[in-house]
């Protein structure tokens, strides 16, 4: 054998285990990136709190950081070779000066803006690691094909969003639950230096006359257009994946790591997309606009009556949604040597779509507009076929005929018209649908004419009643959520009360009957843990009790104020405290005066002057969104701070899906508290008032407050029991805290 005949086999050898370390490094990079998203937010949280504004703005910086990690690949790839490898192996080096992974000791003024200061924060507390990791992807990919005969490197996308798939599950489910933030950061070290090695091992299989000289060009500069295509494409994704997410959790069912299965379904989109066996993405391809048509035409449909249905609907419309438009990229990708600046457009449009959801559409809609906004955008954007043709000669015609039958349809549906012919709303309903779906279905292939087909078909299941309530007034938008105010009337048109939602989860009630507007309902009824604390402050603690509360709602609460009482809500969100003082008469008819402290309650309460509340209520778990923060060892140590010693701390932890007994449970013993709990079931009467189902817990330094709390309380049919910690379940601290072992999962399924 000669020399050359040597080092050919040599090489093939080599080239052998090419591709599976390029699959491997590119694996480990998207692994670490969706390990940093939710190990940061956790270690961020006491520090900047549970504001989702805040976690809004920390989104953006991800997302601006993943586009200039991207900008930097498409940089550094217009470089030689040589200089390419030595360049990125020096920034990897300089960016482990922010290792282990963790934040500055950088604090926040107490009036600066969260907007601001948090993504300062987060930039220079992780930026420099977040951007050279997130440049992995496309830059590996692009010394991949250095070596011509290797193949096509887009597949190896696929393999970069397998890791990021793997990465996010694999926080939730394993290394939350079994280590502790600082047992993570270490984590995270050991595998970013295990990440370094790999990125040298590739910069070794450089071919070497590849080393002296940059790539040729091997194909024509997309035109702006052809970019502008790809930053659409990757936006409608990108901004549906985050849309359905606040459809699924505000009007369907609000269960506890849903915001997972989104997200998780988005990167799985890539895997298929990006494939090199195309059968899978084309089939999907093909059912989509079917599937956008029956799914998507329930864009505005509150899912509360069948929340399993609704919710597989929306994410399985997502799923194929994002396969069919990667799908499209995926066809229309350039050269390979263009590949870093088609990456580059991708991740432009997916920060767009992320911008579009978690800025401008709360400060430009009332209710979750962008979704179905989006879902129509999809079905202008994904590949259709013609299923029923058209003679040219009617085709300009049908174009605008049809959809406007569809929209005459749609109105005549909601307005009952076709109730009344039948005889039956169910019908009538059942009769419009079907007429508006064929009419959509005609139009299948002639883009326009079906997005206002499917647009007519969205009216009727619950879109003109959006709109109507919208033109009313009646829901408030912010930031932290979507708030609707609607009220109950009887036969005779008189108003019975007036109710205050966040999606599927009711946050206040009021009574409207002459005599009964200040009568404290709901959760916060009289003979509940909290009414009956709130209402025995006086003989609790002296004539001049200090009460706090850590949520606002409709203000329900203040109705047991009293002129010789001082009392503070906690509140996080401006436009709640809008809604109480403006929509219920709760806080003007009993304590016009009382002082509302906006921001974190934990970041407020750890403001307030030591001992200076005897009663504190922490109302911030009846949703179904629990701010963990504000139950965790360090947590109950603010409020320990700010309550005197022998004050009480009340927790109000009813919830459908989260059984929070033992988090407390376990705060207290491990804290020296003593806990009794009270489980209000309301009689007949009671709940004729609006009196509801709630779970309080009573926490005190002093066995004996507890004692005159539960003697206060007197026997008619009100039973304070002790407390005990489960055994075996560890409680949160800022350091350690999972959610996976008190999720109630009977509760998920319908019964």
């Amino acid at each position: 054998m000669t020399v050359q005949s040597d080092v050919a086999a040599g090489s093939r050898v080599h080239e052998r285990f090419a591709r599976p370390l390029f699959i491997l490094t590119i694996v480990t990079g998207s692994f670490l990136l969706f390990l940093t998203q939710p190990m940061v937010a956790r270690m961020a949280l006491p520090r900047v709190g549970g504001s989702p504004s805040i976690w809004n703005s920390a989104m953006l910086v991800y997302q601006l950081l993943l586009l200039g990690g991207y900008a930097y690949a498409h940089w550094l790839s217009r470089l030689k070779p040589r200089l390419q490898v030595g360049t990125h192996i020096v920034l990897l080096g300089l960016a482990a000066f922010w290792l282990p992974l963790g934040l500055n000791a950088m604090s926040p003024a107490p009036d600066m803006e969260p907007a601001l200061w948090v993504p300062l924060f987060l930039i220079s507390s992780i930026g420099p690691l977040f951007f050279i990791v997130s440049s992995q992807a496309p830059l590996m990919q692009r010394w991949y094909a250095l070596e011509t005969s290797r193949g096509e490197p887009y597949t190896l996308y696929a393999a970069s969003n397998l890791g990021s798939f793997a990465g996010l599950l694999s926080y939730p489910l394993i290394v939350e639950p079994t280590m502790g933030l600082a047992e993570q950061s270490w984590l995270w070290t050991a595998l970013y230096a295990f990440l370094v090695l790999l990125v040298a091992a590739c910069a070794l299989t450089v071919p070497a006359k590849a080393v002296e000289a940059a790539p040729e060009e091997a194909g024509p500069a997309p035109t702006m257009r052809q970019m502008l295509h790809w930053v659409i494409l990757a936006t409608i994704p990108s901004g549906l994946m985050l849309s359905t997410t606040t459809h699924l959790t505000t009007d369907i069912v609000a269960i506890p790591l849903l915001w997972v299965l989104p997200l998780g379904l988005y990167l799985l989109s890539f895997v298929i997309a990006f494939a090199a066996r195309r059968g899978t993405a084309n089939f999907l391809t093909i059912v989509t606009p079917l599937l956008i048509l029956i799914a998507g035409g329930l864009a505005f449909n509150n899912g509360m009556n069948n929340p399993l249905f609704s919710a597989t609907a929306g994410l399985l419309l997502l799923f194929v949604v994002a396969v069919a438009l990667h799908s499209e990229l995926f066809r229309l990708r350039p050269a390979v040597s263009h590949l870093t600046r088609f990456y580059l457009a991708m991740s432009v449009g997916g920060a767009l779509g992320g911008f579009f959801c978690a800025i401008v559409a709360p400060l430009l809609f009332d209710w979750a507009y962008e979704h179905p906004i989006l879902i129509l955008a999809a079905a202008l954007l994904v590949p259709q076929y013609e299923l029923i043709p058209w003679s040219p000669g009617l085709k300009r015609t049908l174009s605008w005929t049809i959809p406007a039958f569809a929209f005459i349809l749609s109105f005549s549906t909601a307005a009952g018209m076709l109730a009344r012919l039948f005889g039956d709303g169910n019908i009538g309903m059942v009769v419009g649908s079907i007429l508006v779906s064929l009419l959509a279905l005609a139009c299948l292939g002639r883009r326009w004419p079906f997005v206002a087909s499917l647009a007519a078909l969205m009216l009727i299941y619950g879109g003109w009643a959006t709109l109507y309530h919208s033109y009313e007034g009646t829901r408030t938008r912010s930031y932290f959520g979507i708030y609707e105010v609607s009220e109950m009337t009887d036969d005779h048109g008189q108003v019975l009360f007036r109710s205050l939602t966040h999606g599927t989860t009711l946050h206040g009630r009021q009574n409207l009957l002459p005599g009964l507007e200040t009568l404290p309902t709901t959760y916060y009824a009289r003979r509940s843990g909290v009414g009956l604390a709130m209402g025995n402050a006086d003989a609790l603690f002296g004539p001049h009790p200090r009460i706090g509360v850590v949520g606002l709602g409709s203000g329900t609460l203040s109705c047991y104020a009293r002129p010789n009482q001082a009392w503070t809500f906690f509140e996080i969100d401006p436009a709640m405290v809008q809604v109480a003082r403006t929509r219920f008469s709760f806080l003007s008819r009993c304590a016009p005066q009382v002082r509302i402290v906006l921001g974190d309650a934990r970041l407020s309460l750890a403001r307030q002057p030591a001992n200076s509340i005897d009663i504190l209520a922490v109302d911030a778990f009846s949703s179904d969104a629990v701010p963990m923060h504000l139950l965790t060892r360090e947590a109950l140590r603010v409020y320990g701070r700010a309550v005197q010693p022998n004050g009480i701390v009340l927790f109000h932890i009813s919830n459908r899906y989260l059984d929070l007994q033992p988090v407390v449970a376990d705060l207290a013993a491990r804290e020296g508290w003593n806990a009794e709990i009270l489980q209000y079931v309301p009689t007949e009467q009671e709940e004729a008032m609006n009196a509801t189902i709630s779970v309080w817990i009573a926490l005190s330094r002093n066995p004996a407050t507890l004692d005159r709390l539960k003697a206060a309380s007197g026997d008619d049919g009100v039973n304070w029991e002790p407390l005990s910690p489960r055994p075996g379940f560890a409680g949160w601290s800022d350091d350690h805290a999972s959610i996976l072992p008190i999720i109630n999962f009977h509760s998920m399924w319908p019964h």
